[in-house]
């Protein structure tokens, strides 16, 4: 009961904390995007397109919450929730489709230096305002273990920086006339976008494909389980995530026909409850004369 009023709190405090942020990242998108039009900044439209890809990552996430809430069915035993994952996948994408565009643009900036609004700095230091105060939201949210908080944050914390780019490049064109400036801050927020692109893609990537999650030491599991009183060998151990925050296991006990089996579940429970958090998870005890094992040459067992 503690778990699920716990993960329901949490639950509750992403969405609120994903709906805030979108608000406030929207608007000012839009006020950025004019911004970058009227000075003619490309630095001020990359930042202003990379908060889009925000707002329609905050989105999706939103979306994806609010479809992880319906119940599993006998289709979807597992109920909704890798829809997170699908989202978090498509917003990498996005980013990574943003990044290269943005390259592209600045490419031809380089050759043919534009002028440029020293008064770009206005909007971006704005946006640096915006962008610290949503970093701030989201890391009130469960930013360490949901991989879509942890993008938004990422997507977010790259605008700071990419408003401080602004910033600077505004200043030498004000001082100094060195127009080339906005240019080079836009390949910069590019960089930054396609580092968080490539890196939530992997990461749902990672997800989809049945990877193990990070903070689970397969090697030590299945030492652990070993170790255990009668159990003389483990094998069919496989360890996944439905989501960033639903890490699940099976794997099948070999014991002695004289050990109390009802015992060593619970014992076993513990240990993958405890030691490794991992609260789903399926373990068949089978006698040591027997071997239920499928030979599959596709899905090879650890």
């Amino acid at each position: 009961m503690g778990n699920h009023h716990d993960h329901s709190h949490h639950h509750t405090n992403n969405v609120r904390v994903l709906f805030f942020s979108f608000l406030i990242i929207f608007i000012f998108m839009i006020i950025e995007a004019i911004g970058g039009f009227l000075t003619n900044s490309l630095a001020l439209l990359s930042d202003a397109g990379h908060m889009l890809s925000d707002a329609a990552a905050l989105g999706l996430s939103l979306i994806a919450f609010k479809i992880g809430e319906r119940k599993a069915t006998e289709e979807k035993t597992y109920g909704y929730k890798r829809f997170e994952i699908i989202a978090a996948f498509i917003n990498g994408i996005t980013l990574i489709a943003i990044s290269l565009y943005i390259f592209y643009e600045a490419f031809h900036r380089f050759v043919e230096p534009p002028n440029v609004s020293a008064s770009m700095m206005i909007i971006a230091f704005i946006g640096l305002v915006v962008n610290i105060v949503v970093a701030w939201m989201l890391m009130r949210g469960d930013s360490k273990d949901n991989l879509n908080i942890k993008s938004a944050l990422l997507h977010v914390l790259g605008d700071l920086l990419g408003s401080i780019g602004a910033i600077v490049a505004g200043l030498l064109i004000l001082f100094f006339n060195w127009n080339i400036a906005d240019p080079i801050a836009s390949v910069l927020v590019s960089v930054l976008i396609l580092y968080s692109g490539i890196r939530i893609t992997k990461d749902a990537i990672h997800i989809l494909m049945e990877g193990k999650p990070n903070h689970v030491d397969v090697d030590e599991l299945k030492k652990s389980l070993s170790e255990l009183d009668g159990v003389e060998n483990v094998h069919d151990l496989h360890v996944w995530s439905i989501t960033s925050e639903f890490p699940a296991m099976s794997c099948h006990l070999v014991v002695g026909d004289d050990i109390d089996r009802d015992h060593l579940l619970v014992e076993a429970n513990k240990v993958v409850t405890s030691n490794f958090q991992i609260a789903h998870c399926t373990l068949q005890i089978e006698g040591s004369h027997i071997n239920i094992h499928e030979k599959c040459d596709s899905c090879d067992s650890f």
